[in-house]
């Protein structure tokens, strides 16, 4: 969440509500929606680790907002965000593990784990295509987050179907 508020106030100062409601606006309603306290927490990072400054703005009718915007120091932890790359191997997969597992504990059997999580995949997929129905047509960004998702979804799909494939050859 740090990166992303960053990214945000890049564009300009703006206080927590508006960058929850910006975030919520750009990615749509696939991406889990943020807690306005989860935001006030990390500006609240972000503002002792100076990465960003706030600024109390009076409101005539309304309790004071804070205001936050980017500092040097900030926008240089941006740049150098932009320029990682994303390396996220999935070797230490949950699902994967119950299924190494399983034989040993003789608790689950694999064939059994695979086809649960097979109906959890294509329920997940069922639900995005549902959301991708439903949001907005002109929100790109939405529609290219559900894309990927569905994309990664159809791999796993793929990989459980090699799974079942090599433990059915064993037996």
């Amino acid at each position: 969440m740090r990166l992303p508020l960053l990214a945000l106030l890049a564009r300009g100062p703006a206080h927590g509500y508006e960058l929850k409601q910006d975030l919520e606006q750009l990615l749509g309603s696939a991406y889990p929606q943020p807690n306005v306290g989860q935001i006030y927490v990390t500006l609240g990072r972000l503002e002792k680790s100076g990465l960003i400054e706030g600024e109390d703005v009076e409101q005539s009718s309304r309790p004071n907002k804070k205001v936050y915007h980017l500092t040097d120091a900030g926008r240089e932890a941006l740049h150098a965000w932009f320029e990682e790359t994303e390396d996220e191997p999935r070797v230490r997969d949950e699902f994967f593990m119950k299924l190494a597992l399983a034989p040993q504990t003789g608790l689950a059997d694999q064939i059994a784990l695979i086809n649960r999580q097979r109906r959890q995949y294509l329920n997940t997929m069922r639900s995005l295509s549902k959301l991708a129905a439903a949001e907005d047509r002109d929100n790109r960004m939405a529609h290219l987050l559900i894309e990927g998702a569905m994309l990664h979804l159809q791999a796993d799909l793929d990989w459980l179907e090699r799974c079942q494939e090599e433990l059915e050859e064993l037996e």
